[in-house]
């Protein structure tokens, strides 16, 4: 295990593969893996007080060891000093829409539970202002922009950076690195 890998945040724009990637290097590790979207998002697809997700990240992110998977910018204060590195996997925005639609289809045929007994709906994902496939839309050029910001700031100059454009990559790192 490389030494840096010990509090790792994997971020990225919305479905890039954060929870996916996160899960197994967390379980590779041997660390436990926490997923910001679980302690953000309350039953009903609301989201939880801002106190109370900000004291959510902070105990997780006390932990000695972890992998956590998420963008919250509003914990971000409460998460990132503590990390040793960030996993940023930058794809492009048509494998980010390929995979929201993989994903959410398979989510529906499944009826899969998420986080607090959510579930995604065909309704919301096409027809509401919350669609996550919108979401992916409008927020993927935004976020590549801000990651790359954050990156060159010097505001985290502990963290080491592994940035990943490809699926290939990751493999190769969850077997070379990790």
């Amino acid at each position: 295990m490389s030494p840096e890998l010990i509090r790792v945040v994997v971020i990225g724009s919305s479905c890039c593969g954060k929870s996916t990637t996160g899960a197994r290097l967390a379980a590779k590790l041997g660390h436990p893996f926490v997923e910001l979207d679980e302690l953000f998002w309350g039953p009903n697809w609301q989201p939880k007080r801002p106190e109370q997700f900000a004291s959510l990240a902070r105990l997780a992110a006390a932990g000695e060891r972890w992998v956590m998977a998420g963008n919250y910018s509003a914990v971000r204060g409460e998460v990132w000093p503590r990390a040793t590195a960030v996993v940023w996997l930058n794809v492009s925005l048509p494998v980010a829409l390929w995979r929201v639609v993989r994903r959410t289809a398979t989510r529906l045929a499944r009826r899969e539970v998420l986080w607090h007994g959510n579930r995604e709906s065909l309704f919301r994902t096409l027809f509401t202002p919350e669609s996550i496939v919108w979401w992916v839309l409008t927020t993927h050029h935004l976020r590549r922009k801000q990651f790359s910001a954050l990156r060159s700031s010097g505001q985290y100059p502990h963290l080491r950076w592994y940035e990943f454009n490809r699926a290939s990559q990751v493999e190769r790192f969850l077997v070379e690195e990790a």
